[in-house]
C-alpha cells in the first residue's frame, strides 16, 4: 500500500452520513425518556442510528489512515490508534474513539447486553462526542488536502 490523497468527496459524503444520522436520532425526541423507553421502535431506530454514524466515523477514520500514511486498520479500534500515532488526532481523542469502537461493537456482538436505557444515556448525552471527532477528522482533512506524502 503506498500513501496518496485522501478523497475528500469520501470524508465530506461521510460526514453528511454521520449529520444525517444526528439529525434522526434527535427527531426521536430522546429528551422524553418515558416515551422513548416504551417505544420499541424508538429504541431499534435509535441503536441503528446511532451505529451508523460510529461506522461512518470510522469509515473517515480508515480513509484517512489508508489514503494518507498507508496504514491497513482492519479493526476499529487500531484506527483509533493509528490516527493518534499518525497525530491526526491528540490521545485524549483517540482514547474516545476507542471508546466509541469499544462501544460499537458490543452494539454488534454483545447487542444483547445492551439495555434500552444505557442506549438512551448514550444517544441524549454523548451525541457531542461523534460530533467533535468528525469534525476534527474534517478540519484535518481540509488543512492538509494538499500536502501528499511521496
Amino acid at each position: 500500500m503506498t500513501p496518496g490523497d485522501i478523497d475528500p468527496k469520501v470524508v465530506a459524503q461521510r460526514a453528511f452520513w454521520i449529520s444525517q444520522m444526528m439529525d434522526s436520532l434527535k427527531d426521536l425526541h430522546l429528551e422524553e425518556k418515558a416515551a422513548f423507553l416504551a417505544d420499541r421502535h424508538k429504541i431499534a431506530a435509535a441503536e441503528s442510528y446511532l451505529r451508523r454514524a460510529l461506522e461512518a466515523l470510522f469509515d473517515i477514520g480508515r480513509h484517512i489512515l489508508a489514503k494518507r500514511f498507508a496504514y491497513p486498520a482492519t479493526e476499529y479500534k487500531e484506527i483509533a490508534k493509528g490516527l493518534s500515532e499518525n497525530k491526526v488526532l491528540v490521545e485524549k481523542e483517540a482514547e474516545l474513539m476507542r471508546k466509541m469502537a469499544g462501544y460499537r461493537n458490543r452494539m454488534v456482538h454483545f447487542y444483547h447486553e445492551i439495555t434500552p436505557e444505557e442506549l438512551h444515556e448514550i444517544c441524549l448525552y454523548h451525541l457531542s462526542e461523534i460530533k467533535l471527532l468528525v469534525d476534527k477528522l474534517v478540519q484535518w482533512t481540509k488543512e492538509h488536502q494538499d500536502s501528499a506524502i511521496n
